[in-house]
């Protein structure tokens, strides 16, 4: 007798004695014959029995998910079911052994569930049972170990670095750990100061796959805890390790997704991403870039324009190439521009030369306007989206309004995955809150070669050796050249106003250790699981997290976080 898994019982097992194991997925009494379907990891198979069988009544008492092994002879199938890999055989049971019995489960465990998301997540351990998230795992264990493998190829050290470690500012609130001497650790953001670290240790080439912890606000990508891909290697400049990441993404993708991606990436200034699409983060698998439209409306006499141009604003606008948009459709539109600060979204349609609709289109005068703007695209149909306001908001509104008209359009459909690296970052961004520089992505990211005479002093106009790679408007992963010179590494605290007592008891080990001799080093992370989200398509990170938080950041299966007693505190 052999035991296969359900999913491998095929005709070259015919007249043979198996032994499955799995669940029980369905159970159908037709006349003097009972059918049930069992399922495990590998696949699905269907048993019977007849009336006439000792163990008739026994299958037909099982239940949806319990869980059994079954001994029986492969036979033919008389119809063939060519909708399962299995569906040439089925199996004649003999013996059958009832592990355990299942509840009436909350959910419909297929592929097609009737749960809504709270249920699915109460229940995780079921929902993980339906094929479809099964094989997302499948596929992040082969991703896991694809990564692995090239990077062991490559020389590197795959290194733990400690998940107890010292508050460090990165951006978002940290998560303490008490402890009894009642003093705290915190959950790393990311392993940065240890990784570099081990560069001043001689580990040369570092990488782990890191769990990382932030307590912000969380979106449709975006989990509490979440695993990145993190490196760091020595004797490198910028240009090395993005041609790394290349290599290694072109692997990835070759080995998990079947899919050959085009490398080298383009590059593209931070300033120049913002400016076209309104975002650090663009989709490139559509046009729709952003326009300046002041030189157009010097002479309008659309009072919110004009008032905004004698304002010293600007304004932008999208152009729709071929598409007459419905106010209906604006109506939505208008709302993503509101969410970002804009006043509003004016709007015209532009068909045959002429002015055909809009919330401006009685604005005659301004016809001729519009009708040239569309000469200026090479379109005699289009609709024009119109946003006036200081540059920033108005810039990032459109950017907002263009992510949803490609969906709204279907633009990304069909279309090659688009990498990118934005490159040339600010060096600080200005809290508005405390009235101050911040550093923009950690205090220890190199300035750029010729930003390095006066970053310090002149902050607003600091560009920075960092760099992300972008994949279909998501930010896969971001690093940087770091800071190895005690003297640029002190103007950087000068620069953020963070007194030499300050940077000695956040930072005090690591400067220690700098001065024992450092190489130049640069890294990057790349986030495993937003790679997963686009490798299967999704646009939600819990789908690609085993045991994933809600938006809220609860965990309903365990019902956490929760309060704990002060007993417990005071331990």
């Amino acid at each position: 007798m052999k035991q296969l898994y359900c999913g491998h019982v095929n005709a070259s097992y015919i007249n043979q004695t198996v032994k499955i194991n799995g669940w029980v997925k369905r159970v159908r009494k037709m006349g003097n014959l009972v059918f049930v379907d069992i399922k495990d990891r590998y696949g699905l198979v269907q048993a019977f029995a007849t009336s006439n069988d000792q163990i008739f009544d026994q299958l037909n008492a099982l239940s949806r998910e319990d869980v059994i092994s079954l001994v029986g002879v492969v036979l033919a199938r008389k119809q063939v079911n060519s909708s399962i890999p299995t569906g040439e055989v089925e199996i004649l049971a003999t013996s059958l052994i009832i592990h355990s019995k299942s509840k009436t489960p909350p959910l419909i465990i297929e592929n097609k569930t009737d749960a809504n998301e709270e249920v699915r997540l109460k229940y995780r351990y079921l929902d993980l049972r339906r094929d479809v998230n099964l094989q997302t795992f499948v596929l992040r264990s082969k991703v896991t170990k694809s990564i692995r493998d090239f990077l062991h190829n490559q020389n590197f050290i795959e290194t733990e670095t400690p998940m107890l470690a010292k508050p460090t500012p990165e951006g978002a609130r940290d998560y303490y750990v008490p402890t009894r001497t009642k003093k705290f650790y915190a959950l790393p953001q990311s392993p940065q100061t240890f990784k570099q670290l081990l560069m001043l240790a001689g580990f040369d080439r570092y990488f782990q796959i890191a769990k990382c912890f932030r307590d912000e606000d969380l979106r449709s990508d975006r989990q509490p805890e979440f695993s990145q891909v993190d490196m760091e290697l020595s004797f490198v400049d910028q240009y090395q390790v993005q041609t790394l990441v290349e290599q290694l993404l072109h692997h990835i993708f070759l080995e998990c997704a079947n899919k050959e991606i085009k490398i080298p990436f383009d590059r593209m200034d931070y300033k120049d991403a913002i400016h076209y699409y309104g975002t650090d983060k663009p989709d490139l698998r559509y046009g729709l870039k952003i326009n300046d439209g002041c030189a157009f409306f010097k002479d309008t006499t659309a009072l919110f324009i004009k008032k905004a141009l004698e304002n010293k604003a600007v304004v932008r606008y999208l152009f729709v190439e071929d598409v007459h948009l419905t106010k209906k459709q604006i109506q939505g539109l208008e709302k993503y521009a509101k969410d970002n600060q804009a006043k509003g979204l004016g709007w015209v349609c532009v068909q045959d030369n002429k002015v055909v609709d809009g919330s401006l289109a009685n604005i005659i005068d301004d016809h001729h306007i519009y009708l040239k703007i569309a000469q200026t695209h090479n379109k005699t149909k289009g609709t024009i989206l119109i946003v006036a306001d200081q540059y920033e908001i108005a810039t990032q509104a459109l950017g907002a309004v263009r992510v949803q008209l490609a969906t709204l359009l279907d633009l990304k459909a069909n279309k090659e995955d688009a990498f990118v690296w934005i490159v040339n970052w600010p060096l600080f961004e200005y809290d508005q809150d405390n009235k101050r520089y911040v550093a923009a992505h950690h205090p220890f990211t190199a300035p750029t070669i010729e930003c390095e005479h006066d970053f310090d002093t002149n902050q607003s106009n600091a560009k920075g050796q960092s760099y992300d790679v972008v994949l279909n408007g998501y930010e896969l992963g971001g690093g940087s050249v770091r800071i190895i010179n005690p003297e640029i590494q002190q103007r950087m605290f000068n620069a953020i106003n963070m007194p030499a007592s300050e940077a000695k008891t956040k930072f005090g080990f690591l400067l220690e250790a700098f001065s024992y001799g450092v190489p130049p080093h640069a890294g990057i992370a790349l986030g495993l699981d937003r790679l997963m989200m686009i490798l299967i398509n999704s646009e939600m990170i819990k789908d690609v997290v085993a045991f994933p938080k809600n938006n809220a950041g609860v965990d309903m299966m365990l019902d956490c976080p929760s309060e704990i007693d002060d007993s417990e505190l005071k331990r």
